[in-house]
């Protein structure tokens, strides 16, 4: 079984689903690790959509902004798979709350290997589009492609999903 695998893929890109699809196979009890916050109403539908996908289908959902390190510390076991989704979004909740990003990546690369049971992770791959405008756009861009190459190198399987289509990178 697959210990760590990164879901990568672009906004829409059906990369949640695939991931969800991929715990379910498992057979191992699932929970889901959500980091996002809402921001605005489009951001509370798009959550909501998700809410939806998972109901009647036994997923135990956490919800942690900031400190997922410590949440996959008390969540992860032998016997469950753990979807994060996603780590851009822990990205957006560190940049805007002025936390002190690279401790709390170093945070998770540290319990990444010690992680009982299976953890799937989610991310955007924000670096294929146009450069942003704003310092803290070209922030974000740049804090998302190191963040997604760290966890990369800790997993083991590695897919790239594109119009829901997937494309492995590794593994």
């Amino acid at each position: 079984m697959t210990r760590i695998r990164l879901v990568l893929g672009g906004a829409r890109s059906g990369k949640s689903a695939f991931a969800e699809r991929v715990a379910r196979e498992t057979g191992l009890e699932r929970h889901y690790l959500a980091t996002s916050r809402i921001y605005d109403d489009a951001h509370a539908a798009r959550i909501e959509l998700h809410r939806q996908a998972r109901a009647g289908d036994d997923w135990t959902v956490h919800e942690e902004p900031i400190a997922l390190a410590q949440s996959l510390r008390d969540t992860a076991a032998d016997h469950r798979v753990v979807l994060v989704d996603c780590l851009t979004l822990w990205l957006t909740n560190l940049l805007l709350d002025n936390m002190d990003i690279d401790a709390h990546f170093d945070g998770l690369e540290e319990v990444l290997p010690t992680l009982p049971g299976a953890v799937l992770f989610v991310a955007n791959e924000v670096g294929l589009s146009v450069a942003p405008e704003t310092k803290l756009g070209n922030q974000f861009r740049d804090w998302a492609g190191v963040l997604n190459q760290r966890v990369a190198h800790h997993a083991q399987h590695v897919d790239f999903i594109a119009a829901g289509l997937p494309l492995k990178l590794k593994g």
